[in-house]
């Protein structure tokens, strides 16, 4: 992110664009909404930087817990008073649309804002740490930094991160997740937060898995990933052709299923990305850009049967080929 784009933003101005991103992720916003959206971010650089600050909310679409689902409605009260303070109009589009989509969507964790560093939606960034160690940061991921005079500790608490590790520093690196730390034996390694657990891919060198609820530690060496839950650890398997190529701005892929990959490229899009049943199974192989989306499901029309269904620039749907007579 730009020292432009960095720059704090007003509450005030942050609160309105938190409310539009309610409105506009619940899915039906009208064109006059729309509209009305696209006026708010040209007015100001402010409003431009706070947009692109706030990132976007989550898009997993699954159903919430009962103990989020509980949280979220005793919370009604708060989100309710601080839409309020955009007027009328605005609030009670947000109190419509922003009320559903906490209820039916995953919140987005206090620890993601947090965070020492962080990612948008879409966004990538690299960081040289005080030791040497280079660090990128994936889409819409946040970590915090924890270095001292016995520990270089990285907390992952959302996305994915790639480390190399610097040299010559005699402490030890670890990167801890909700699932247990991971501890770099002179490496360059990948971390992905998952829905069930913390995946590890060993790019070079070796990395030592140490789940939270488990006594056992196990090494892992170049050319292996695992799956981290908190008291255990999964199979061992090879690490995915591309596992790194996120980092030039590519998703390279070999003959996995359509619905993985539509999957993957909704975590770079700010929007609803989705695919029908009828075409999730289909296998494709390939390389696609992760900065040009359009560009990447085009990719797709050649050879699967398939189309491309966009409603507005925030859904978009992959749907099998209408049957020509």
């Amino acid at each position: 992110m730009s020292a432009v784009s960095s720059k704090p933003v007003s509450a005030r101005v942050l609160d309105a664009a938190i409310a539009w991103q309610l409105c506009l992720d619940c899915g039906n916003g009208s064109a006059m909404e729309q509209a009305e959206f696209a006026k708010w971010y040209a007015a100001s650089e402010e409003h431009a930087r706070a947009w692109l600050q706030l990132g976007m909310l989550d898009h997993r679409f699954s159903s919430t817990t009962v103990p989020v689902r509980k949280a979220l409605l005793s919370a009604r009260s708060g989100v309710q008073q601080r839409v309020r303070k955009l007027g009328g109009g605005l609030a009670s589009i947000v109190l419509v649309c922003g009320l559903a989509l906490f209820a039916g969507k995953n919140y987005l964790p206090l620890d993601y804002w947090m965070a020492d560093q962080r990612t948008a939606t879409g966004e990538q960034r690299q960081l040289r740490l005080a030791d040497g160690t280079l660090l990128n940061l994936n889409t819409h991921s946040a970590v915090d930094v924890r270095f001292d005079d016995k520990t270089r500790l990285i907390v992952l608490h959302e996305g994915e991160i790639l480390v190399q590790t610097g040299h010559d520093d005699p402490r030890p690196f670890i990167v801890q997740t909700a699932d247990g730390n991971l501890r770099a034996l002179g490496t360059r390694f990948l971390v992905k937060r998952e829905d069930d657990g913390t995946r590890l891919s060993v790019l070079q060198s070796r990395v030592a898995a140490h789940p939270q609820g488990s006594p056992d530690e196990r090494i892992y060496s170049e050319g292996q990933q695992v799956l981290m839950h908190r008291d255990s650890l999964g199979q061992m398997l090879a690490v995915n052709v591309g596992a790194d190529a996120w980092t030039r701005g590519m998703l390279v892929l070999d003959n996995v299923r359509l619905a993985d990959m539509v999957r993957e490229l909704n975590r770079y899009h700010r929007g609803h990305l989705g695919v029908e049943p009828e075409v999730a199974d289909l296998r494709i192989t390939g390389s696609f850009p992760l900065n040009n989306l359009e560009l990447a499901l085009n990719a797709l029309q050649p050879t699967l049967p398939v189309q491309i269904q966009q409603r507005t620039p925030w859904w978009v749907t992959v749907s099998a080929k209408a049957q020509t007579r």
